[in-house]
């Protein structure tokens, strides 16, 4: 890996928007230093970081921060040139930009959504949730990865479908990935998770991933 100097990443061990902070950077093959935050109870460097939002992540670069995660991989993507995130020329990255945009605004609070849901309520966000990862599905047939070939800005956005889902799907107690609806999103799920950046980096255990989000339903439905 690229020892890249000045590199650090402020975190939350379960953030799935952590997570494809630190995958860009395994990606790139940029070292850097993990610091932990705890989110319910902030430390003043966190404050200091973002003041704006005291959120993470933030990623740190020979000392100037930067937050917000999807804003932090497109720098990523240009700081480091090598093994690109998004498309080069402007209309594919535009697109691309447009459908990680989507992903943000309407497919993950569709999903959690049902995390925090029971009786009724789940069931009509389950129809929302069903319609937005069709039209994932739809983009992504025919494809590896949702950047052709390659892990792209879209994977990484959506990678926590791959390993955080599943746990909320049996926390919550509905089922949303069919393999006879989502055929695509299935392959593309074994794919994400065998890629080497991805199964060679940290990723919580299931089952602190379940006391987590258990407690997380428990507290704030």
């Amino acid at each position: 890996m690229e020892n890249k100097e000045g590199v650090k990443v402020v975190g939350f061990w379960v953030s799935p928007f952590v997570h494809r902070v630190r995958w860009a950077l395994k990606l790139k093959g940029v070292e850097y230093e993990y610091i932990e935050e705890d989110i319910f109870n902030k430390s003043p460097l966190i404050f200091e970081l973002n003041p704006v939002y005291a959120q993470v992540p933030v990623l740190v670069h020979d000392g100037k921060p930067l937050p917000e995660s999807c804003i932090i991989l497109e720098y990523i993507d240009e700081a480091w040139t090598n093994n690109p995130l998004l498309p080069q020329h402007p209309p594919e990255r535009a697109q691309a930009r447009f459908w990680v945009k989507f992903a943000e605004e309407k497919v993950f609070p569709a999903l959690r959504g049902l995390l925090f849901s029971e009786g009724e309520i789940q069931e009509e966000r389950l129809k929302l949730a069903m319609d937005v990862l069709q039209k994932m599905e739809e983009i992504l047939r025919g494809n590896t990865f949702f950047g052709g070939e390659t892990i792209g800005c879209l994977d990484l956005v959506l990678g926590y479908i791959s390993y955080v889902l599943p746990v909320w799907e049996e926390i919550a107690c509905f089922k949303i990935l069919d393999p006879w609806k989502y055929p695509s999103l299935i392959a593309w799920i074994h794919n994400f998770l065998d890629h080497e950046a991805i199964k060679g980096e940290y990723m919580p255990s299931k089952e602190e991933m379940k006391t987590y989000f258990q407690w997380c339903r428990k507290k704030f439905m």
